[in-house]
């Protein structure tokens, strides 16, 4: 049995999750403003049922994958705000890391990875490069993520930038 039945599922069990975890974190997290950053693809349709919980902005964070690694880079404007990264879960972290350092660099108020599934095993290092981390399922070893979906809806980069103009003008 899978723990999501799709991406947007996978969001809307993590939004409830993520409003508990940032009331949590103080003052910062509450009075700066939050910006939700899903990592394109994957991330905007679990971003767009995450945000079905709170009344958070999104923005997107592309990344550029290839042979020799990821490359991240953040949009200026995000100096002093709570910045959740969303993704479709972690396997090893290399995007999570890489989001991080990015983002760091920019002056982020409080630096957040919210993902459906997380494995224990990157979730120790990943502790190290965010304020917090927040997943709804943490197994204990690393699997192929489409394991822990019924329907691992994955998109392409056209269909997730439809999908963020869509959501951010109201369609």
């Amino acid at each position: 049995m899978s723990d999501f039945a799709n991406l947007i599922d996978g969001g809307r069990r993590l939004g409830p999750a993520l409003r508990a975890a940032l009331a949590g974190m103080g003052d910062t997290a509450r009075s700066a403003p939050t910006v939700l950053l899903p990592v394109l693809p994957n991330g905007v349709p679990v971003a767009i049922g995450v945000a079905e919980s709170g009344e958070w902005p999104l923005q997107s964070l592309p990344v550029v994958r290839s042979d020799d690694g990821v490359e991240v880079t953040a949009q200026p404007g995000l100096e002093g705000r709570v910045v959740v990264v969303i993704d479709d879960g972690v396997e090893t972290g290399t995007v999570a890391r890489a989001a991080a350092l990015a983002l760091r660099q920019s002056g982020v108020a409080r630096l957040v990875l919210a993902v459906p599934v997380c494995p224990r095993e990157a979730w120790a290092d990943l502790q190290d490069h965010y304020d917090l981390v927040v997943a709804v399922s943490t197994p204990l070893t690393r699997r192929d993520l489409t394991w822990h979906y019924d329907d691992f809806d994955t998109i392409d980069e056209a269909t997730a930038r439809r999908l963020l103009w869509d959501h951010n003008s109201g369609a």
